[in-house]
């Protein structure tokens, strides 16, 4: 069975850090992504990164976010700096072979 959990939302405030995980099993994804969907917006595409490391990422996020995988782990994080509130939301891990898969999400609150 696929499943993609994902781990270490929570509350902070701004300009804090939060690491997200996102734990893979049943398969290995090709790509690896982070969305996130902020309350009554889409879901939009935060950070992307291959089996190879190659890495893509939102123009909001840039600078800030960085997304890595342990392969051996099958396992995708993405550690985020300097947050700020715009960035509350949920966010979801995603993983692509042959179809998408998603995570369930984890909620990303920054105060101000």
């Amino acid at each position: 069975q696929v499943q993609l959990v994902e781990s270490g939302g929570g509350l902070v405030q701004a300009g804090g850090s939060l690491r997200l995980s996102c734990a893979a099993s049943g398969t290995i994804f090709s790509i690896m992504s982070w969305y996130r969907q902020a309350p009554g917006k889409q879901r939009e595409l935060v950070a992307t990164i291959t089996t190879r490391g190659i890495t893509n990422y939102a123009d909001s996020v840039k600078g800030r976010f960085i997304i890595s995988r342990d392969n051996a782990k099958n396992t995708v994080y993405l550690q985020m700096n300097s947050l700020q509130p715009v960035d509350t939301g949920v966010y979801y891990c995603n993983g692509e072979t042959v179809r998408v898969y998603w995570g369930q999400g984890t909620q990303v609150t920054v105060s101000s």
